[in-house]
């Protein structure tokens, strides 16, 4: 019988990087306990579609380019971090100098702060993301911390731009923490691109914590190339009468996979998840969500859609598990999927699981086609059948579209979006 692949002393020794001494030695205590950890098979649970795509070898390594310059397809209206191949680029980055608010490369970190980030990571993040999060912690060569302190508000968004170039294979390893004080106030832009032809594998952990009364908008678009595989993590901790509003825009390729998590720890404290992902050709995009009411009285909304064309894979995994104590929750869950062409595939695996009697929950899920009898009326108006096409299924994701806060992120996004389905239907 054939052993299942693991991962080796090789692949987890980090190519370099000066991190201070307590993150050195947390990345390498992890990168020890994984030595040998068995990849996700097929048999794996929430594995099962992703695993054939995954693949590590020894020599993934991206050497930093002489000049880091971002390709962003976005216009900044606010304040912008570049990470190239998961480093900082200082020179390539304008971001505020604010009483309140810090950003830091985890390399620039003094000694104490150092020993209290190293005590934090992974703890957003459970069993189910383990994967993801530990091979993060066991290779990452820097990272980003953001620190907002009581009361701290952020006037403009701040972009974070996750930039790899490759010009061999290799992979990068972006690893950002956001600690929010409380009545603090915070919206993140984090964006996903590519450059280069040769083979990639992004593997990206986010963690934020809201303290009390913390206000924090996460938006994510991924947009990188064919070329890339990507595998990431968002885990958020939320104490009492927070709010976390999320929005994920994703565009398939080899491999894509995000895990969100979201932990609801204070009483009254509120999420709300939005996620669009497209696929087109063999492309393959997997979304595992999972939303914990620990304390009483919080409510959570979220609501994905999928559209695959072609032969592509759209996945949709979403979990919500409301605990004993938290009584007088309220959640709800929403995923709808539309099928573009009869060689596309969409799974769909919704659950709650519930352990407390006071509450309001609900969900759902559908599958289905364009609408003919709506085609047909735009058609029968002098629309052509192409621009009906994609009139009906823009407007399938545009609800989710148009709740994105940021004006040149919501542009870009339908901008991308008519390409895509434009694309799609251009034999229509």
């Amino acid at each position: 019988m054939r052993p299942a692949p693991t991962l080796s002393t090789a692949f987890l020794h980090p190519a370099g990087g000066s991190l201070p001494e307590p993150l050195a030695a947390l990345r390498k205590q992890q990168g020890s306990g994984l030595v040998d950890l068995p990849l996700p098979t097929r048999k794996t649970e929430n594995w099962k579609y992703s695993s054939k795509y995954l693949k590590l070898t020894d020599d993934m390594a991206i050497s930093l380019p002489a000049e880091g310059k971002s390709g962003s397809s976005l216009a900044v209206p606010g304040y912008k971090v570049v990470l190239l191949n998961g480093i900082m680029m200082p020179e390539a980055s304008d971001y505020p100098d604010l009483d309140g608010i810090t950003i830091e490369r985890f390399e620039d970190l003094d000694s104490d702060t150092a020993t209290w980030l190293a005590g934090r990571l992974d703890h957003a993040l459970d069993s189910r993301s383990v994967q993801i999060s530990r091979l993060n912690t066991a290779r990452f060569e820097d990272g980003l911390l953001i620190r907002l302190k009581p009361g701290a508000v952020l006037d403009q968004p701040l972009f974070i731009v996750h930039e790899t170039q490759a010009d061999a294979s290799g992979s990068a390893y972006p690893r950002i923490y956001v600690d929010a004080g409380a009545n603090s106030q915070i919206t993140l832009v984090e964006e996903y691109i590519s450059g280069g032809s040769e083979s990639v594998m992004v593997n990206t952990v986010t963690e934020l914590n809201l303290g009390e009364g913390a206000n924090v908008t996460s938006i994510r678009l991924n947009m990188e190339g064919e070329n890339v595989q990507h595998i990431g993590a968002t885990g958020v901790l939320q104490q009492r009468s927070s709010r976390f509003e999320s929005h994920c825009v994703g565009f398939g390729g080899l491999l894509r996979r995000h895990d969100l998590q979201v932990r609801l720890e204070g009483e009254g404290a509120e999420c709300k998840l939005n996620g669009v992902v497209v696929t087109q050709d063999k492309q393959h995009y997997d979304n595992h969500t999972t939303i914990e009411h620990v304390a009483a009285r919080c409510n959570s909304e979220e609501t994905y859609r999928n559209i695959a064309a072609d032969q592509s894979h759209a996945i949709f995994n979403g979990r919500i598990h409301i605990h004993q104590d938290a009584q007088k929750s309220n959640a709800n869950m929403n995923n709808k999927n539309l099928l573009l062409s009869n060689g596309a595939e969409i799974d769909t695996k919704p659950e709650l699981e519930i352990y407390a009697d006071d509450v309001k929950c609900a969900h759902g899920a559908t599958i289905g086609q364009l609408d003919e009898i709506s085609l047909f009326y735009l058609v029968s108006r002098g629309i052509g059948r192409r621009e009906a096409n994609v009139l009906l299924t823009m407007a399938f994701i545009n609800e989710l579209v148009e709740q994105i806060p940021v004006e040149t992120v919501r542009e870009t996004t339908q901008g991308r979006l008519n390409q895509f389905f434009e694309q799609t239907f251009q034999e229509a």
